[in-house]
């Protein structure tokens, strides 16, 4: 009787994830749907996409006005830029350096497996500050700001997606080292570690884009842009891959952006099994953390990838970061990026 009970137990818990599953797929098409249905009328809307897709913010941007979500993607902003008037404070707590030497070397045995080439491994750290989130939103420095009603804020300088002209561009980036250090730009470039890492990432999002335009190209390889990191400036090495997409492009908007979430970047080769390692490995859940966000303008489309990212859960504060393992990856130059990456760019 016992076992009996327990199969029907198990049997009562697949069909209830499984009505969940399907659910999570159903809402996904029909707000994929609302994003191709607002492109085809030319509606200006902005889009913020969580890390799994199962959460998704679509405004057009009529609407967004008063109602607690500020952003900048390029040109675009809806809020007043304003320099700090107050000193702050900053503080994080560091990730236990065991606790990361675990969670690497479960990452190295799925790379021996051959389960994944390259997975990017994240972490949520408590932060304490005097500033609000609206504050660091607005103080901050970057090229792609999200705020969202008091519940989360990310400064990103990576791109996701722009598509102008019918061309589809994206601008992975991987590859980081602090500027002060003597021949920085010389030691990222001939590192043989990111130099793997980025080939990688860049094979990957060229498979991505085949599988919504043709003549995929790398028009830029490895290209160094500076960034402000707290007191600290970094160089990070990008690419930029395009593909020429249909003339009615924006008749498919939804189920462009479906095919090539979550983005490449910060998953991992391949991506579908490295995803689901994440999963298994990462002691929380990212939610809209290294999902994306972007704009559509009536014609074009704007987009950054999550990062740099600090969400309020309980009234707390946390900052979550990471960074590419591969197999030749070294677990303190590993762990010293992912503490790096922890700043605020004011």
């Amino acid at each position: 009787m016992k076992s009996k009970r327990y199969l029907k137990n198990i049997i009562l818990e697949f069909r209830y994830y499984s009505c969940i599953n399907i659910i999570i797929r159903i809402d996904c098409k029909l707000v994929m749907d609302k994003i191709t249905q607002l492109a085809k009328k030319r509606e200006p809307f902005l889009f913020i996409i969580s890390y799994d897709k199962s959460r998704k913010i679509i405004e057009p941007l009529k609407n967004i006005m008063n109602r607690d979500i500020f952003f900048k993607i390029d040109n675009y902003r809806n809020y007043r830029a304003k320099p700090i008037d107050k000193k702050f404070f900053f503080q994080k707590s560091i990730v236990d350096f065991n606790l990361y030497r675990e969670s690497l070397n479960r990452v190295l045995e799925e790379i021996k497996s051959g389960n994944t080439y390259l997975l990017n491994l994240t972490f949520k750290t408590p932060i304490d500050t005097n500033l609000s989130l609206f504050e660091i939103f607005r103080y901050s420095k970057a090229k792609y700001k999200l705020y969202y009603r008091d519940e989360f804020i990310c400064f990103s300088p990576e791109k996701f997606i722009e598509i102008e002209d019918n061309i589809i561009s994206t601008y992975p980036m991987k590859g980081t080292i602090e500027a002060n250090i003597l021949n920085a730009k010389e030691k990222i470039l001939s590192n043989q570690k990111e130099m793997a890492e980025h080939i990688m990432i860049v094979d990957l999002m060229r498979n991505d884009l085949s599988m919504v335009g043709t003549n995929i190209k790398v028009e830029k390889f490895r290209y160094i842009d500076k960034i402000k990191a707290g007191n600290k400036e970094l160089l990070q090495v990008s690419s930029k891959i395009t593909a020429k997409l249909s003339y009615n492009w924006r008749d498919n908007l939804g189920e462009i952006l479906d095919k090539i979430l979550p983005a490449g970047s910060i998953t991992g080769t391949p991506k579908r099994s490295t995803v689901d390692i994440i999963d298994k490995i990462e002691n929380y859940n990212r939610r809209f953390y290294t999902g994306v966000f972007g704009i559509f303008d009536g014609n074009n489309l704007y987009s950054a990838v999550m990062i740099r990212f600090i969400e309020k859960e309980e009234n707390r504060l946390y900052y979550k970061s990471g960074g590419g393992i591969t197999i030749d990856s070294s677990l303190k130059s590993e762990y010293n990026e992912l503490i790096d990456k922890i700043y605020l760019p004011i």
